[in-house]
């Protein structure tokens, strides 16, 4: 079988499938600077002052100890991810190294001195030369007043004869223009005021940005508002915000900021360690550190609350263009953004680039199943680079502007802290908070949703690391050449990749329980565990034309998910359960990888059908899998479309109905032995097929249709649980 190798051996940012160990890993991912290496190299072998130090030994003269270059590394790198090491961890690493624990002990407190100087020093810089811009600007407007004439007797005008409050504005119009991003402060301390003194400030804001920092909401016309993918009823009743809601949006946005810092970085008491590694928030802590918020937690809903921390090789401010493009974040999401739209944009950013952006939008989460309820939400987006480097993006729920909306579902500020690694990694931590009323949610549902993987931090970075790796796959170049490989260009493999992601975003759009798509679903079904649905394709080059019908289930299954995965992705298997190969053989011709786990890959499938009348058949499939779920996701192609796409032509014209399968833990991986219920270690399998049944769309659709489209999937489930039942027994 073909396995060509998705990686640049000449590109040091690309992932290593072989295993590293721990150790090897802190070499890797960190890398210090020159002058890190010599500022560390030295450690004194004495406490350096207080209660550590030894009174007899202070008259003692200091003995140093140079590192080598491999203990300084390790070190270093260890410092990025801990850079307060227990006594276990200072006596593994110094075993590791071949140092002392006091060694080790030393060298972390002076590389925290030196990192703490380092600091003050950036921040000492920076503050002295905003300083200096002040005063020259201040210099600046004295002269020109000095020199300007009273109006009403055309003498001199002298400074008094200005108002307090227009020197005031004039004086802070100018700190605003050089302190833009710091919209925090800004905000905190102007955004109180009438927006009619903030119109007086607007002249001298580029015309390019919706300028937070000037506060001049309403001047600026064309807030921007787009639309991905949802119908026109996608927000319901939902509307962008009022003038006079935009500062209430501002001062809630900054403080979800400043909520969220401490969030990601706090910890006990705020988070208290499970013995399983997982961490719960402490309410009582919670409350007491954050009084205010965005108010008490409404009657009915319940709190849920989760953070993960993940390496992803992917650059920093990519993953920051991602989450602030909503087109771009829905689809990496796809899994778990069913829908979402930008109602307004206050502030662009600045400096080119996403610091300061502010946006107000909706969003739709979802579980791949049509039986689980998914959760709306009406939120602010607020990013920033904070002094250190790291990025942060937090969302906050803007329910309380509307006072007549009842919600299932808010959010406290939660989101994500990103800062750079060499080589082209970074470093995420997420945190998920949010209250919802979850009593529609089937309990064979229910320990899956209180485990957290449902809509938790985990699943957030399990998905986003398995996309970091998926992009990266699809810039890999010098790929080898292999016996099956009919790929034969760079070209050719990103259009094939291309058109697999259309098709995992069109199954996943239609998988969930979310009604704003194009779908009409039907009533009166026959069965309430499958739902059906419809919708007429004409105009849409990526769909062939006519009606299609659309029909999920979800069930529970004594299998763990793996094995599930590995039975449905193995093509060996195939005609076990897939009534489309009708029984013939199914040859894998080409597979390209995308991730480092074997199962993360794209395949195009050949069916050799065994009724010798019918031609033979493509079928492009999409395998990938996480921590936290995984997919199958397939659909018949046509051959020469294909061709077209092997030699690198536009995917987008190629017509896909997907199909396939999501596949989940039914709780956080409980061992139940031979117990078979519900959180024993089971799975839970949603089944879903989208088939043309009519190519003409002036059609109407008979019950026929939906009959043979219930009979498929019902079919298709027990052919698998035949399957995998009998393999496991």
């Amino acid at each position: 079988m073909f396995q060509p190798n998705i990686f640049d051996a000449d590109h040091h940012h690309m992932l290593d499938m072989a295993p590293n160990s721990p150790e090897n890993e802190f070499g890797k991912i960190i890398r210090e600077d020159d002058f890190e290496a010599r500022s560390g190299a030295e450690t004194t072998l004495e406490a350096p002052s207080g209660e550590d130090q030894d009174p007899n030994q202070r008259s003692k003269r200091k003995r140093y100890h140079r590192h080598t270059q491999s203990q300084i590394q390790e070190m270093e790198a260890f410092f990025k991810e801990c850079p307060h090491p227990d006594d276990k961890q200072r006596k593994e690493l110094s075993r590791h190294l071949g140092l002392e624990p006091l060694q080790v002990k030393f060298w972390f407190q002076n590389k925290r001195t030196q990192m703490k100087a380092q600091h003050e020093r950036h921040e000492n810089a920076i503050l002295k030369a905003e300083n200096e811009k002040l005063r020259a600007e201040n210099t600046r407007f004295k002269e020109a007043l000095g020199n300007a004439s009273c109006p009403n007797c055309g003498g001199p005008a002298a400074l008094g004869e200005m108002s307090f409050d227009e020197q005031h504005l004039r004086i802070e119009n100018v700190r605003l223009r050089e302190e833009i991003d710091r919209l925090s402060g800004i905000a905190a301390k102007y955004v109180g005021k009438p927006l009619s003194s903030y119109s007086q400030l607007s002249t001298h804001v580029p015309s390019r940005s919706l300028d937070l920092g000037a506060g001049n909401f309403g001047a600026q016309s064309g807030f921007v508002g787009e639309m991905y993918g949802g119908s026109n009823d996608l927000l319901r009743s939902i509307s962008g915000p009022t003038e006079a809601d935009k500062p209430l949006i501002v001062e809630l946005a900054v403080a979800a900021m400043e909520e969220l810092i401490r969030m990601a970085q706090g910890g006990e008491p705020l988070w208290v360690s499970c013995d399983n590694s997982a961490e719960i928030l402490n309410e009582e802590e919670y409350l007491r550190t954050f009084p205010r918020g965005i108010g008490p937690k409404p009657l009915g809903l319940k709190s849920e609350a989760s953070r993960e921390s993940v390496v992803v090789i992917m650059n920093h401010m990519n993953l920051v263009e991602i989450l602030m493009d909503v087109k771009r974040w829905s689809s990496v999401f796809c899994g778990i953004v069913s829908r979402a739209m930008t109602l307004d944009v206050l502030s662009t950013g600045v400096a080119g680039n996403y610091n300061g952006a502010l946006q107000v939008m909706t969003a739709e989460f979802q579980v791949p199943s049509p039986l689980f309820p998914t959760r709306e939400n009406y939120f602010v987006r607020y990013c920033k680079q904070h002094v250190d480097g790291t990025w942060a993006v937090v969302d906050v729920s803007l329910d309380n502007l509307r006072p007549g909306m009842i919600s299932r579902s808010r959010r406290r500020p939660s989101g994500c802290l990103i800062q750079e690694l060499p080589n082209g990694y970074s470093k995420v931590v997420w945190v998920e908070h949010v209250e919802v009323d979850d009593r529609a949610v089937q309990s064979m549902y229910r320990p899956l949703l209180n485990s957290g993987l449902a809509f938790g931090a985990k699943r957030w970075v399990a998905t986003l690391d398995r996309q970091c790796e998926r992009l990266a796959s699809s810039m890999a170049s010098n790929i080898p050449a292999g016996d099956l490989c009919v790929i034969t260009s760079t070209e050719g493999r990103k259009s094939m990749l291309k058109l697999a992601e259309r098709m995992v975003m069109s199954f996943c759009t239609g998988v969930g329980a979310s009604t704003a798509h194009a779908w009409t679903t039907l009533s009166a079904t026959g069965s309430d565990d499958v739902r059906v649905m419809t919708r007429k394709s004409m105009d849409d080059p990526g769909r062939p034309p006519g009606i299609v019908l659309s029909a999920a289930t979800s069930f529970w299954i004594p299998v763990p998910a793996k094995r599930i995965f590995d039975f449905l992705r193995d093509e060996n298997s195939r005609r076990e359960w897939d009534i489309l190969s009708n029984g013939g053989l199914v040859q894998e011709m080409a597979h390209i990888a995308n991730g480092r786990d074997p199962g993360n890959c794209v395949s195009l499938l050949r069916v050799n059908s065994a009724n010798s009348s019918q031609s033979n058949m493509l079928i492009l499939q999409e395998s990938c899998t996480d921590s936290i779920g995984s997919y199958v996701i397939y659909a018949p192609v046509d051959i020469v479309a294909m061709n077209v796409v092997l030699s690198g032509g536009d995917p987008d014209y190629v017509a896909l109905l997907p199909s396939g399968f999501a596949i989940l833990p039914d709780g956080p991986g409980l061992n139940g032995g031979g117990i078979h219920e519900v959180g024993s270690c089971g799975s839970l399998l949603t089944v879903a097929f989208q088939i043309l049944v009519d190519s003409v769309p002036s059609a109407k659709l008979s019950l026929g249709s939906v009959a043979t489209v219930n009979s498929l999937i019902k079919c298709t489930v027990e052919k698998i649980k035949s399957a995998l039942m009998c393999e496991s027994s």
